[in-house]
């Protein structure tokens, strides 16, 4: 147990290079998370139900954020900025999006719906042989 918390808290973990393979897929991840929000932000804007529009105002800054806070613990930790670099950060950052993720889906498929056209009045086939009113 005391290996782990030590893993996870050691406040300048082992040196990692801007073209290590776990560098890269992080920066992949963090980029395609502003990505992500760029195109948020741009069907946003095609959008005409106003619940959809509602519901998804928070993603595009969400996911900007998060890409940008990733942003600055893989360069934290490429840099070796001490505490800023701990693996603890990183798992409070997975963590935290993946909980987002789950809350958001969870209020749209709550919230999201769609108002469907009324009849006014029902067709009735005898409609047409009684009398209507005077004029």
């Amino acid at each position: 147990m005391m290996n782990i918390l030590t893993y996870l808290f050691y406040p300048n973990p082992g040196h990692l290079t801007y073209d290590s393979t776990q560098t890269l897929i992080a920066f992949a991840v963090c980029g395609g998370l502003l990505l992500v929000a760029l195109l948020i932000r741009f069907w946003r804007a095609r959008q005409i139900n106003a619940i959809t529009k509602k519901l998804s105002r928070s993603w595009s800054a969400v996911s900007f954020w998060f890409g940008v806070i990733g942003l600055v613990l893989i360069v934290s930790r490429v840099e070796k900025i001490q505490f800023v670099a701990m693996r603890f950060l990183w798992v409070i950052w997975a963590v935290l999006l993946v909980a987002l993720v789950l809350l958001q889906y969870r209020i749209y498929r709550m919230r999201h719906y769609e108002l469907m056209p009324r009849k006014v009045a029902p067709d009735d086939p005898r409609a047409k042989y009684l009398p209507g009113k005077k004029k």
